[in-house]
C-alpha cells in the first residue's frame, strides 16, 4: 500500500474495523484510508493491545497482520475463535498456498498479501460485510424440540430456562442454523469455526447432542451424515 491516499467513492456504511499491524506507518495509512471511505477505524500495534479494545468496543472486522512480536495474527485468530465469530481479514508479506491455507485454518474469513492496492482491500471487506449481513439474515430462531436457540444472540434455552453453551459449541450451532438441513463436512466445519482439527468437531458434536437430544445415541436434530459430515435437522425442515 503505498503512501498516497487514492480517492475512491465512499463505500463504508459507519462499520467499526480494528486495524492490527506493529508497523506505526501501515496502521497509519490504513487509518486514514479506511476513515476517509466511510468506516470506523480503531488501530493496535500488537494482538495485546488488540484484546484490550475487543474487551471496551464490539467490532464488525478485524483487518490483522499475521507477523507480530510476541502474539503474531494466526495465534490471536485462533484464540478468537473459542469465542466470537468477528470477521477477521489477514494481511501478511507471505503470499504463497501454505499460508493462506494456515490462515484460513486459524478461522480467518479472507486473506490478503502485501503489498496490496487500496481498492482490492475495499472489495475484499465489502465482500466479507455483505456475506456477514446474509448469514445474519438467515439466522432465525430455530426449534429443536423443546429448546429454542437464537442463532444472533448465541442463546439457548429450554422451556424460558437458559442453557448453557460454551463459545465453541455456539459457533458450531450458529453455522449449522445457518445451512439447516445441508450438510456440512466435519472439515468445512473446522475451518469456519476455527476449531482446527475436524475430531475437535467430533467432541463439540457429542456435547451438543449430550444437551438437546432426548437420545444422544439416536439424535434427531444434530445427524450425521455418513461420509461427509453433519446436519442440523429443526421442527419444520424436512
Amino acid at each position: 500500500m503505498s503512501d498516497a491516499i487514492q480517492s475512491v467513492p465512499v463505500e463504508g456504511d459507519d462499520r467499526h474495523i480494528l486495524v492490527v499491524d506493529d508497523d506505526t506507518r501501515i496502521r497509519t495509512l490504513l487509518q486514514r484510508f479506511l476513515t476517509s471511505n466511510g468506516y470506523r477505524v480503531t488501530t493496535a500495534g500488537d494482538a495485546a493491545e488488540a484484546r484490550q479494545h475487543l474487551k471496551n468496543f464490539t467490532f464488525d472486522l478485524i483487518v490483522l497482520d499475521v507477523m507480530m512480536p510476541g502474539e503474531d495474527g494466526l495465534g490471536l485468530t485462533a484464540s478468537l475463535r473459542k469465542t466470537s465469530d468477528v470477521p477477521v481479514l489477514l494481511l501478511t508479506a507471505r503470499g504463497e498456498a501454505a499460508d493462506r491455507i494456515a490462515g484460513l485454518e486459524s478461522g480467518a474469513d479472507d486473506y490478503l498479501a502485501k503489498p496490496f492496492e487500496p481498492r482490492e482491500l475495499l472489495l475484499r471487506i465489502a465482500a466479507i460485510g455483505r456475506r456477514a449481513r446474509a448469514e445474519r439474515a438467515a439466522l432465525k430462531e430455530i426449534r429443536l424440540g423443546a429448546f429454542r436457540f437464537d442463532p444472533e444472540r448465541g442463546e439457548m434455552t429450554r422451556d424460558g430456562q437458559q442453557v448453557k453453551l460454551t463459545g465453541a459449541e455456539t459457533a458450531l450451532l450458529r453455522l449449522l442454523a445457518a445451512n439447516a438441513g445441508k450438510p456440512i463436512s466435519r472439515l468445512e466445519l473446522a475451518q469456519r469455526t476455527g476449531a482446527g482439527l475436524e475430531r475437535s468437531i467430533d467432541v463439540q458434536v457429542t456435547r451438543l447432542r449430550r444437551k438437546i437430544e432426548d437420545d444422544p445415541k439416536m439424535p434427531l436434530y444434530l445427524q450425521t451424515v455418513r461420509s461427509v459430515g453433519y446436519v442440523l435437522i429443526p421442527d419444520g425442515v424436512a
